[in-house]
């Protein structure tokens, strides 16, 4: 068995009689013909009549649906949960999607139960990974601000048993692993929910040197306002000037033992953004607490990394300030200095977000990385591109197809876009290097182009990057689903870390 915040995995054998459960939740595929059990650990002649009245039930088998029904002798639980699966997958990528979507769906829709067993048909090691997965990211409720109704939200599911053929030390490690992928979910989501009277970048800073005291191989540095001007972060600094609460800089270094490679990744950490002088309006304000939310993803998946004692080096940075308008804030037609050396004429403060990112690369390039990323809530464009499920990469061609290959894996959902030549010229300036908007046809892109500027070389041959814009994905503004809250999401954590084990 493997334990970690409130929440444990073990596996056990389909035999139900021994089974010991809250509830027992079965997988429900849809078809044409109907819906049908995805797994079968009742005996034959229980499991062919609650088929056959499925339909009578109401149960179609489709996504995020759950029915319960009391429970019987053999099932060993007192309620018995149907889960959607949707239709049968050939593909066996998709197969494992589909289970980590359904068991954390079931997961989250159980909560206030303590115990669940989860039959949904794991064959093998990696479909138990996937369901583990799926119920580490659905165990989640945040209740870090309730004073007076923390005990009106339903606890979640502290104990999770996946029925399977699977030896129990054959998934120990997918269990550890997928216990440490929904811790550092778990942390994400909570820095993201948390709002900005309570962090901005000096607690954040704080916090993120908390997450990661006495982590093995972890390293940290942190950048206070007077030192990030004195050292030359001109963008991160000038975002962060007009603000009482003064900026950070965070760097977060994993480095274990005789790593031959180094994954850098850059994260976006506007605590709170009103747009500064180039004000936004009311209503495009209520969820900008979670403009930080790529940097709470970085520090997260650095932890993560040395809790797995991953054989690759990830380095971190954190690039946090509040963007709010003051007597010192910057102005449309300032130009800045940046940590590159390059000059960029502000003419929007309400695009900020690249100005901090840039300083961030610069300084990740520095260290001369294998492979650089940088990962941002940077556009509105972004949403309206893809979507709020969808998020954008972009970059060097083989980088960026990493990616998507990892968050395939991971089951999260990453599309490739270009980075069209023509529009970087609406980057010029007529008196700095670069000015910080360009076009607003293709802004998601044009805002890519503006970072890649800041990437630097490594033995005279320019960095391999790519920049992810979650704008949408990381917040939900809509009704929970699957394994996903409403408010922060903790996207890209598992993308992430696929990548980062692919590059070892």
């Amino acid at each position: 068995m493997s334990d970690s915040h409130d929440l444990s995995f073990s596996v056990t054998a389909p035999d139900l009689e021994a089974l010991e459960a809250d509830v027992l939740v079965l997988g429900v595929y849809s078809g044409e013909e109907g819906p049908s059990l995805a797994a079968n650990p009742l005996d034959a002649e229980t499991a062919e009549g609650l088929e056959a009245i499925l339909e009578d039930l109401g149960v179609s088998g489709g996504q995020d649906e759950l029915v319960r029904l009391p429970g019987f002798d053999e099932a060993g639980a007192d309620v018995i949960a149907l889960i959607g699966l949707g239709s049968q997958k050939e593909d066996a990528a998709a197969h494992r999607v589909a289970l980590r979507y359904a068991a954390g769906s079931a997961v989250r829709q159980l909560a206030g139960v303590e115990s669940v067993a989860l039959a949904l048909g794991a064959e093998s090691v990696e479909e138990v990974a996937a369901i583990a997965e799926g119920a580490a990211y659905g165990a989640f409720a945040d209740t870090q601000l309730r004073a007076k109704t923390a005990d009106s939200v339903k606890a979640p599911v502290t104990e999770v048993l996946i029925v399977t053929d699977a030896a129990p030390a054959e998934a120990e490690g997918a269990l550890t692993r997928a216990l440490i992928l929904g811790e550092a979910v778990d942390h994400t989501r909570r820095l993201v929910n948390t709002p900005p009277s309570h962090l901005y970048p000096e607690t954040f800073a704080e916090r993120a040197l908390t997450r990661v005291e006495g982590l093995e191989n972890v390293e940290t540095k942190v950048w206070d306002y007077e030192e990030l001007v004195a050292e030359g972060f001109g963008g991160i600094a000038g975002v962060g000037q007009g603000s009482e609460r003064k900026p950070r800089l965070v760097e977060v270094k994993y480095t274990p033992e005789k790593a031959e490679k180094t994954v850098a990744i850059v994260g976006k950490g506007i605590t709170f953004d009103t747009g500064g002088i180039s004000l936004k309006p009311a209503g495009s304000m209520t969820t900008m607490k979670s403009d930080m939310a790529g940097a709470a993803t970085v520090l997260n998946v650095v932890a993560a990394a040395s809790e797995l004692n991953l054989p690759v080096a990830v380095h971190g940075y954190l690039c946090l300030a509040e963007n709010m308008p003051g007597g010192n804030s910057i102005r449309p037609e300032d130009v800045l200095t940046m940590r590159s050396g390059h000059t960029v004429e502000v003419m929007n403060t309400d695009a900020e977000g690249r100005l901090v990112m840039a300083d961030g690369l610069a300084l990740a390039s520095e260290g001369e990385p294998d492979v650089l990323l940088d990962i941002a809530t940077l556009t509105g464009a972004q949403l309206i591109a893809l979507g709020v499920r969808t998020a954008a990469v972009m970059g060097d061609d083989a980088v960026r197809q990493q990616v998507v290959e990892a968050a395939t894996e991971a089951g999260e959902d990453y599309w490739p876009m270009p980075m069209p030549e023509h529009l970087r010229k609406s980057l010029k300036s007529p008196v700095a290097d670069l000015q910080n908007i360009g076009s607003r046809y293709g802004g998601m892109l044009v805002a890519g182009q503006f970072l890649e500027e800041f990437v630097g070389e490594k033995d005279g041959v320019k960095i391999p990057w790519a920049h992810l814009d979650f704008a949408g994905p990381s917040f939900n503004e809509e009704g929970p689903y699957g394994f996903t809250p409403k408010e922060g999401t903790g996207h890209s954590i598992a993308t992430l870390i696929k990548f980062i084990e692919a590059y070892a």
